[in-house]
């Protein structure tokens, strides 16, 4: 994950934990990185000053941390630390070294099947905890994915939906990200475990292409595109094509389910690891002369058979 020097305006010491690094910035706040005093390293998400007295982003960043609270599992980062009622409210997890599935893929280009596959099964056992906790991520993109060396991790549950929580959305407005988000989303329709399952799908196209499924467009085309027209598949390798497609249903109910996917996924890095054609797949018929030399010597009609 690339690093930034601290700015004048950062804070040097936060709760317990002294900042190192700045870690990146997005609409809620800065994450930095940061330790405690026995060195454990943690990325620390402090909220934006502006908006730290805005009861609906504190009560956003209030349900991201209730969220993180919830998951047990080892595919996200784990929570060390909060504080909600400071002047400007942090929450720290675990760091996870590493860089993005986004810059991984960007920088080193498309992944092959088998690893695409083996982060996607890692990942769909991730959501399985992640959805018995009651939380629906909403916002899984190649960015919010890191590849550290013990398995990738799904980090940033900013507009995570836990249930029991109001939503902090109207209907008809999308949250999440155009291209990686589900049509449901878009619509303003209640998020569930397969809204989820559509973002995998997504960021595994992404990973085998280096592409969105969806192409590229201004956020209005992006989401017209995802609720109205079929990814655009044809360069996810053909091991990889079915599932992700199954994934990409619009349909909610028709999307397999995320322990469904995670096995899936197993079975397929485990053949590309070896090699191996897919069992699934018919054998091709034989030749026409292979057909013929296997079939039973004929007679010709009308001829007997040649005496011994």
């Amino acid at each position: 994950m690339a690093m930034m020097r601290l700015r004048r305006e950062d804070p040097r010491v936060v709760g317990s934990f002294k900042l190192h690094r700045r870690l990146g910035a997005g609409g809620m706040g800065v994450v930095y990185l940061g330790s405690d005093k026995r060195g454990q390293r943690v990325a620390l998400k402090v909220i934006r000053p502006d908006l730290a007295e805005d009861q609906e982003f504190r009560s956003r960043f209030a349900r991201e941390v209730s969220a993180a609270r919830r998951i047990r599992g080892g595919c996200t980062a784990r929570l060390v630390a909060a504080d909600l009622d400071a002047d400007r409210p942090w929450f720290a997890t675990q760091y996870v070294p590493g860089p993005s599935l986004h810059d991984k893929v960007h920088e080193g280009g498309p992944l092959p099947p088998a690893q695409v596959a083996a982060i996607g099964a890692a990942l769909a056992e991730g959501l399985v905890a992640v959805h018995e906790a009651g939380v629906v991520h909403r916002d899984l993109k190649p960015s919010n994915i890191l590849l550290s060396p013990k398995g990738p991790r799904i980090i940033d549950f900013g507009i995570a939906w836990a249930t029991g929580a109001s939503t902090l959305t109207h209907v008809g407005t999308a949250v999440g990200s155009p291209g990686f988000l589900a049509p449901e989303q878009v619509r303003g329709a209640v998020v569930q475990p397969a809204t989820d399952v559509f973002s995998l799908g997504a960021t595994l196209a992404y990973a085998a292409t280096g592409d969105s499924p969806f192409g590229q467009g201004s956020s209005e085309v992006m989401l017209y595109r995802v609720v109205h027209e079929e990814a655009q598949l044809h360069l996810v390798p053909p091991a990889l094509a079915p599932i992700v497609q199954a994934c990409l249903a619009k349909a909610a109910e028709t999307r397999p389910t995320t322990l469904q996917l995670s096995l899936r996924l197993k079975e397929i890095a485990a053949r590309e690891a070896r090699g191996l054609p897919d069992a699934t797949e018919q054998a091709p018929a034989p030749r026409p002369a292979a057909r013929r030399a296997a079939e039973p010597a004929r007679r010709r009609p009308g001829r007997p058979p040649r005496a011994a």
